[in-house]
């Protein structure tokens, strides 16, 4: 009971090196030590202790700086790697995403037992076989594809997750990973091998990576479990699925956390939020999955390509959360870079100016230039046509009379 006490109140500093810990190389002498010590309590007081062998240079075990660090106050945690660190909002959000159009989670262990890189694993291969793969054919898999991992454990483990479509495979083993890959991913087919099932309600996916990063271990478990405890508050434990998930690009914004959820229409969206707090929890739950209404000053980005989403999303946000509206057609918007804005009135957000220029055509932009151009040139093209028209209808008109007039004469 003593030790299962000590494990469940380990700190996040001290899970976080305890999993980097379990891949360490085995020391030697330190196992021989043991072991000596160990035999040696079968004896009685006076048998002499046994006498450790020499140690080589290179089985001499070093003292890693985290074994001292392991002793820090949860406290001291929270300000160096917590929401109290000093790097909390200090970078823009907006635009740090990549653009992809596919995501997929493979549910597999619990983050205290991920490596640092989890998809390098040798003693557990399936996460790594199935990145592979999808790498090995990304050139034939017309959707950009993301692959992170999430939580599993017994019962889960294997269990793929499919967003947008927002489909749940069950079973991925090292077997089937290449047909899983061929099937779904590179041919679009149901997956001959496993299970298909389709996902419903919101899924929401915080990183709680702390063999990769202690900025993520320690503020993912935290807004995790604010996170289900808002949800139960709200009864939504059947609507809302919250889970931890492997590193997704972005240590320093931690807390990072993801929200696949259908919008309005139906259609399933991925955003993106960084430097998310515990006390951000609720505006998530109510403001975000509830209501449709993105989180502006957290917001990262979301799911698909550039080109296709972008504009959508800027007409609402800029970096940090900044609210601009866009302008109307009938305002002049001018956004010069390194030049002084001479027109004596405000210089908005962003670089851009609320107020129209006062120094006449001299600072027309050359794209104005270029359209005044263009329809001068389609005006002049018209009245040209007009001109021939004209002509040809005056020609016309007297080549009537003529007729006419020579038929008249001949008649008397």
């Amino acid at each position: 009971m003593s030790s299962l006490l000590r494990r469940l109140t380990l700190s996040p500093r001290q899970r976080h090196f305890k999993a980097r810990a379990l891949h360490a190389p085995i020391d030697p002498y330190f196992v021989f030590a043991l072991s000596s010590s160990s035999s040696s309590s079968t004896h009685s007081a006076v048998n002499t202790p046994p006498v450790p062998c020499p140690r080589s240079s290179s089985t001499r075990r070093r003292r890693r700086p985290h074994d001292a660090m392991a002793a820090t106050t949860p406290k001291d945690e929270d300000s160096e790697f917590g929401f109290s660190r000093p790097e909390m909002n200090s970078s823009k959000l907006s635009g740090t995403v990549d653009a992809y159009d596919r995501h997929i989670f493979l549910r597999f262990k619990s983050p205290e037992e991920w490596l640092p890189k989890v998809e390098n694993s040798e003693s557990d291969p399936l996460p790594k076989l199935l990145s592979s793969a999808i790498k090995a054919r990304k050139n034939e898999i017309a959707a950009k594809t993301k692959v992170t991992i999430c939580g599993g454990g017994e019962g889960l483990d294997g269990d793929v997750l499919v967003f947008p479509e927002m489909i749940l495979y069950k079973g991925l083993t090292e077997t089937t990973v290449d047909g899983f890959v061929d099937d779904v991913l590179v041919n679009g087919k149901p997956w001959a091998s496993g299970i298909q099932e389709v996902l419903a309600g919101s899924h929401v996916f915080v990183c709680a990576h702390g063999s990769r990063d202690m900025r993520c271990g320690v503020c993912g478990p935290a807004l995790i479990e604010k996170l289900i405890e808002e949800v139960d508050l709200r009864g939504l434990a059947d609507q809302i699925t919250v889970s931890p998930c492997s590193h997704i690009g972005g240590h320093k914004y931690a807390g990072n956390v993801i929200i696949y959820s259908p919008d309005a229409d139906g259609n399933v969206t991925g955003h993106w939020y960084g430097y998310v707090t515990p006390d951000d929890v609720p505006a998530l739950i109510d403001q975000h999955i509830g209501q449709g209404q993105v989180i502006e000053r957290l917001w990262r980005g979301q799911m698909g390509a550039a080109d296709e989403k972008t504009d959508n999303v800027e007409e609402l946000k800029r970096p940090n959360g900044e609210h601009v509206k866009k302008p109307k057609k009938s305002q002049e918007v001018i956004v010069e870079a390194g030049e002084e804005n001479v027109g004596g009135c405000c210089q908005g957000a962003n670089g851009f100016s609320c107020c129209k220029d006062v120094s006449g055509e001299n600072n027309t932009s050359s794209e104005e230039k270029k359209e005044a151009a263009s329809k001068f040139s389609c005006w002049s093209s018209k009245w040209e046509q007009h001109n021939v028209l004209t002509a040809v209808a005056v020609v016309g008109a007297v080549a009537t009379v003529a007729v006419a007039y020579a038929y008249y004469r001949r008649s008397h």
